[in-house]
């Protein structure tokens, strides 16, 4: 561990930084502005200590802009996460108050007790993935709203108004056929005109970026839309918000992260689990994104089922493998997981963990808990 941390706790335009020894003594304190004469002012006051390194809350949220800027400077920088420097906060003799010094001492004292701590490094073309699928979103969002009014507007134009499903050549030729006379139909007729105008820009920018996203998930090699259901905004998805998957020590932890890990509900006697409404909301959909076909209806027999018959289970009881070992590997294909562990059971890409094995697949959970007058009527 080096003998001065940095700690900061980053805003929109200010930075409050305080610099700690080895032994937690303060050496001095700061606020600076992140502009471009405020953030010369912090670096130089830094770059007053040698063997340093800067801790800093959140580098994935607000404090990236700074922590990018300091990685590209030539600095070390580790990435704090704010459950840290508030378990800190905690037991701090500040009595939890949170102040902007008090928030830049936990996240150094954080920085200087953590094992593990991940060290941030420059953007890569993940996080251009990232960028470009938020952008893919936003425009099959705003394609929706447009087509949504424009369907508003012709249903009071065509009698019957559109179908579901409608392009703009298809919006443009429907919209011919209609020549109102009064002042009201005619400017439902112009704003009709405006929006089918609309749909076919937005059709060729989301065009234009499928073909972007396309070609940037080949450059990193994935395997991930060889999976049935991920095309290329899926994959884009996936590698842009996880990034090296390496980061996962285990298939747990991973499924832990986006939500797919079963958590035990138990109580008393009663054994039973259930998703997790943790993790990353983007990754818990569904089967598409794990490469999987949806399940089967889940009242298709009997509400109580005996342990033989169990939704989700082969012939021979066994249950269908994990889905999120599937999305790592397509994951680990790209060159991404070369640091991934795989010395142990519960590995990312090695057998299940007993944890799993003692699991419930979730999937394959039975509708009820079977009582004494269950059991004796099925024996």
């Amino acid at each position: 561990m080096a003998r001065v941390i940095i700690g900061m706790d980053p805003h929109k335009r200010s930075a409050t930084v305080e610099i700690i020894n080895d032994r937690e003594k303060v050496l001095a304190q700061g606020r600076f502005g992140t502009d471009r004469d405020g953030y010369t002012a912090m670096l130089k006051a830094g770059r007053q200590h040698k063997d340093r390194v800067w801790a800093v809350e959140g580098c994935n949220g607000i404090g990236r802009h700074i922590a990018q800027r300091l990685v590209a400077d030539g600095e070390t920088v580790l990435d704090v996460p704010a459950k840290l420097s508030a378990r800190a906060r905690l037991f701090d003799t500040a009595q939890g108050r949170k102040t902007d010094p008090a928030d830049a001492h936990c996240v150094a004292v954080a920085a200087l007790r953590a094992n593990g701590l991940r060290q941030v490094v420059v953007d890569d073309v993940t996080v251009a993935l990232k960028l470009l699928v938020d952008r893919r979103d936003v425009l099959g969002q705003t394609r929706t709203d447009a087509v949504s009014r424009l369907h508003h507007l012709l249903l009071e134009l065509v009698p019957g108004g559109a179908k579901q499903f409608l392009s703009a050549p298809q919006a443009r030729a429907l919209l011919s056929t209609v020549r109102p006379r009064d002042i009201v139909g005619r400017t439902r007729r112009q704003l009709a005109s405006e929006l089918i105008t609309e749909v076919a820009v937005i059709d060729k920018k989301i065009k234009a970026a499928n073909a972007q996203l396309t070609e940037l998930i080949a450059s990193t090699g994935s395997t991930l839309q060889q999976l049935n259901g991920v095309g290329p905004s899926g994959a884009a998805r996936l590698v842009g918000d996880i990034g090296d998957i390496s980061r996962f020590a285990t298939r747990d932890h991973f499924a832990s992260w986006n939500g797919t890990a079963p958590i035990d509900a138990s109580s008393g006697d009663q054994r039973r689990h259930r998703l997790s409404r943790a993790g990353e909301p983007a990754h818990q959909p569904g089967p598409a994104h794990h490469g999987h076909r949806p399940a089967p209806p889940r009242h298709r027999g009997p509400r109580l089922l005996p342990a033989q018959t169990r939704r989700g289970q082969k012939p021979d009881g066994s249950h269908a493998g994990p889905e999120t070992p599937t999305v790592q590997r397509g994951l680990s294909a790209n060159g991404q997981g070369r640091g991934t562990r795989q010395d142990g059971p519960g590995r990312a890409n090695g057998s299940d963990s007993a944890i799993q094995r003692d699991r419930l697949d979730p999937d394959s959970q039975h509708f009820g808990e079977a009582t004494s007058r269950t059991r004796q009527n099925s024996l």
